[in-house]
């Protein structure tokens, strides 16, 4: 079992389409909110707000192994199989970044906290928030390595 980077380890394990739409519509959200940087702040607020997989995944085991306690005490003990799997599946996650969700909750578009950083940064970066890096769209997604080969965006 290989221990992936906890940078990389939900990417490495998500089919290469889903990881492109994933980084498609966090370019297209930048250099949109490029265009209108008054509404920078709102965006980041909702990027705090946003749920990354790691939580989505810990809440869905928290759930599902609270349920199989629950119908093992009142129901029938063969239901503490449930939380058995649940932390086996947990532990995978952990080491490998892949456990059953996880293709699930990328299609839905959830996103690791690397990603969603990703995108906090590069609007920060627009907005002029680092010493002298006022940017344009395609030099702060280039700087948070979502390096775009052709971005026509206004500079502001």
């Amino acid at each position: 079992m290989a221990v992936a980077t906890t940078k990389d380890r939900v990417p490495a394990h998500t089919e290469p389409s889903i990881n492109a739409r994933i980084a498609s519509e966090t370019r297209e959200r930048v250099q949109r909110f490029a265009l209108r940087p008054a509404q920078i702040e709102e965006r980041l607020i909702e990027l705090d707000e946003e749920w990354d997989i790691e939580r989505a995944i810990e809440a869905n085991a928290s759930t599902l192994a609270f349920i199989g306690v629950a119908l093992g005490f009142l129901a029938h003990p063969y239901w503490l199989v449930l939380p058995a799997l649940v932390t086996l599946f947990l532990f995978q996650h952990a080491v490998q970044g892949w456990c059953p969700p996880v293709p699930v909750l990328r299609r839905l578009g959830y996103r690791t906290s690397y990603e969603i950083e990703q995108e906090r940064y590069a609007l920060k970066a627009i907005r002029g928030d680092f010493v002298g890096t006022e940017q344009s769209s395609d030099h702060a997604l280039a700087a948070v390595d979502l390096a775009v080969p052709t971005i026509d965006v206004v500079r502001h």
